[in-house]
């Protein structure tokens, strides 16, 4: 183990104290998580027993509101009381780093000695930092493009895999009341919109910030995105449209595709009592889901490479940590450990790390064989092709967001949060503005965000 020199001062003897009252008990590390319902909590706190049972160290689970996280864990930091490992999302990973929080070089050793190959590469570089990476990926997802493959296979047309696509497909299979082309969030008030319009924006290659901050839009590329989302929205029904109607209109057999997180995969195959299809009298009927298709990375007509809007959990590991306890927790949560790791929610939790360097797709395999589903259960890959899961799982290896690469996720989430983005895009779609006029209110909103 390479020797690490702390990134901070420590000040006063109270704070020598906790970090040495923090250490006495050599092995038992500290596990902050924010999976903190019932049934994942206990899967957590299971994977946690059998890493003792095998190794004779003790991990304390302890659950933390995400929306907590900062404040708790910049608190804990202050007292050189952090946990020894920190379960987090992507939005904390640079930040938090360049903060000292985590211990950078602890997971980078991870990565390199399960072997860096072996995991998906857009998680890895969502994380990179200083020649390594922040925190260790462990699982994520990205959103998708829902769609009717099996209309589309009676018409002949190319899976939405692009502007161009989806514009074909709405023209061949938009017919409402009976069948709309697309739902498309409107509602500018829900984040669902946002997270829509950025998935959108970047297939076209458009992010608002750069590695100096704002970044204004180009009026091209911008204008082609304007004018493909009002084209979704006109093939959408009237009214106030988020995540709710489009999940319904989809499972009435009213939509043709929509764009939606992978927690709707147990949903379509009849597993949830809560959200059931409606396009058959079988509320438990998986036809529907044998009538799907998905796809991750969308592509507008200035980025050919297309993008899919990801995100990514992480281990991170702290600058208090009793650093090889957690390295070798960490380790065995991604090894032996992984299929435990991913159970917790697998429709929602893609494998991050695929395989070995023995067997490649050992941990795809074996993820798409975990059941899924509230009510009744079944496994991904009885309900999907192995292309579908295949597609699914790609997603990660090309998955971004604003801000990230740049390092101004901090500023780009504050311009997604003010909804200046959504609202203008509204006006645009209702005709109250042209393209022009969109591009530089976009403009001047976004540039006085701070």
């Amino acid at each position: 183990m390479k020797y690490r020199k702390m990134n901070r001062l420590v000040l006063g003897s109270a704070v020598a104290a906790a970090m040495l009252a923090g250490s006495a008990n050599a092995g038992d590390i500290r596990f902050w998580t924010t999976e903190e319902q019932p049934e994942r909590l206990a899967k957590q706190q299971e994977m946690a027993a059998e890493f003792e049972a095998a190794t004779g160290d003790k991990v304390e689970v302890i659950p933390v509101t995400e929306n907590d996280y900062d404040a708790r864990a910049t608190a804990a930091f202050a007292a050189g009381d952090l946990p020894d490992v920190i379960y987090h999302p992507l939005q904390y990973a640079l930040p938090w780093a360049e903060a000292g929080i985590l211990d950078t070089e602890a997971a980078t050793e991870i990565v390199e000695e399960l072997g860096a190959d072996t995991f998906k590469a857009g998680p890895l570089a969502l994380a990179a930092y200083d020649g390594g990476v922040t925190s260790v990926p462990v699982d994520g997802w990205t959103q998708m493009v829902v769609y009717r493959a099996d209309l589309f296979e009676e018409k002949g047309l190319e899976p939405p895999n692009s502007y161009a696509n989806v514009q074909a497909a709405i023209e061949a299979l938009h017919s409402p009341p009976d069948m709309y082309g697309f739902v498309a969030p409107t509602k500018v008030d829900e984040n669902f919109m946002s997270q829509v319009l950025e998935h959108v924006f970047l297939a076209n290659g458009v992010s608002p910030v750069g590695a100096d901050g704002f970044k204004e839009l180009e009026v091209g590329p911008t204008t082609e995105i304007l004018e493909f989302y009002k084209s979704i929205v006109e093939a959408s029904p009237p009214g106030e449209l988020y995540w709710k109607q489009s999940r319904e209109l989809y499972f009435a057999g009213q939509a043709a595709m929509i764009i939606w997180s992978p927690f709707i995969l147990d949903e379509l195959a009849g597993l949830r009592d809560e959200a059931p299809p409606t396009i058959t009298d079988d509320p438990t009927s998986n036809e529907l889901a044998s009538k799907t298709g998905i796809v991750t990375n969308f592509a507008g007509p200035s980025n050919e490479a297309g993008a899919a809007w990801g995100d990514v959990r992480y281990f991170g590991i702290t600058a208090d940590a009793d650093t090889d306890t957690a390295q070798a927790f960490i380790k065995y949560a991604m090894d032996e450990g992984y299929m435990q790791t991913l159970s917790i929610a697998p429709e929602g939790k893609f494998p991050v790390r695929t395989g070995t360097a023995d067997e490649a797709d050992k941990f795809t395999k074996a993820w798409s064989k975990l059941p899924v589903g509230v009510d009744r259960k079944a496994p991904l890959a009885d309900l999907y092709a192995a292309e579908m899961i295949a597609e699914i799982v790609g997603g990660l290896d090309v998955a971004q967001r604003w801000g990230v690469t740049e390092g101004q996720l901090a500023l780009a989430s504050k311009m997604i949060n003010a909804q200046p983005i959504n609202r203008i895009v509204r006006q645009f779609t209702d005709g109250e503005i042209d393209a022009a006029a969109a591009v530089e209110a976009l403009n001047t909103e976004l540039a006085a965000v701070k």
